[in-house]
């Protein structure tokens, strides 16, 4: 007889390794690569400042790993980490780290990252405040409050929002106090890859998403059509860097066409694979964000 294995019956890891699985490394390229994409558009047009690029990469990447762990409070909360779930272990869940800590350690992050966010407001005024507000309000509301974004099919809109056009949109804006229409447009490319990994997230987690009401635009449309929006996402980022060049950037940003083997892999990968084998679908998602994101940024850099 089959016997199904669970993340639960694992054997525990370290401190170190339950902090690594809380942290989620492979969506970190959503909070990593808009901040360089925005530092390169700074650099081109001869506004970069080391020092506001450096905080706003921190910022990014502090909001992206507490959004990461008051994710996990609060599918613990309803219910949607079971043992049944077919991605990697979550920790509050699984009774690695107590949601006590979890929470104690999401606030200390949280209040970190607005106190260090501070100094890009002193730098470029309140916008960046109210940008800085509404970005650690998403990180809550995704999975927490009343009505959490996440269980709405409403968390791959603010997640392009958020991880696109704000990150960004706010880097440059950091650098330069100024924002024009060409950087918002080079946003939809990071934007569109960020919602691609929480496609593939979410497609794998179909049922036992629908199981408790977690319904996420996947577990709405079902997998077919999910699995078309990923085709189309990537095929708008991948027209992004012709339509910045059309703008006046350097036409080395079409540089990233060279990360197209690895996005038409993903593609196979995403209609070949189901359950677990999704897993590597997400990490190699977030490989193709990665390359695609520091192709685009080093070709607009070559003039």
């Amino acid at each position: 007889m089959h016997q199904k294995m669970t993340d639960q019956s694992l054997p525990l890891p370290t401190s170190l390794q339950a902090w690594m699985l809380a942290i989620r490394p492979r969506t970190l390229p959503a909070g990593a690569v808009p901040v360089l994409l925005g530092s390169a558009l700074a650099a081109v047009d001869g506004r970069f400042r080391l020092l506001p690029a450096l905080v706003a990469l921190i910022c990014a990447l502090g909001i992206q790993v507490a959004t990461n762990f008051i994710n996990e409070i609060y599918d613990f909360r309803k219910g949607a980490d079971t043992a049944e779930r077919l991605g990697p272990t979550r920790t509050v869940a699984a009774g690695i780290i107590s949601e006590k800590t979890m929470i104690r350690v999401s606030a200390s992050l949280v209040g970190a990252v607005f106190l260090l966010g501070l100094y890009l407001v002193y730098t470029s005024g309140w916008p960046i405040l109210v940008v800085g507000l509404f970005s650690l309000l998403f990180a809550w509301a995704y999975t927490g409050g009343p009505y959490p974004i996440a269980y709405s099919g409403l968390g791959d809109i603010f997640v392009f929002v958020f991880f696109g056009l704000v990150a960004v949109g706010g880097t440059y804006y950091v650098q330069s106090d100024a924002l024009s229409l060409p950087v918002l447009l080079a946003a939809v490319a990071p934007g569109a890859f960020s919602v691609n990994i929480l496609l593939v997230n979410n497609i794998r987690d179909i049922a036992t998403d629908r199981t408790v009401g977690k319904m996420t635009l996947p577990a709405r449309i079902g997998g077919e059509w999910a699995r078309r929006l990923y085709i189309a996402l990537t095929v708008v980022a991948f027209l992004v860097p012709v339509f910045l060049f059309l703008n006046g950037y350097s036409p080395w940003g079409m540089l990233s066409l060279l990360s197209a083997p690895l996005a038409f892999s993903m593609i196979r990968q995403l209609y070949a694979s189901e359950g677990r084998a999704l897993n590597n679908v997400l990490a190699g998602t977030g490989k193709l964000m990665t390359l695609h994101g520091l192709l685009f940024a080093v070709g607009i850099l070559i003039q």
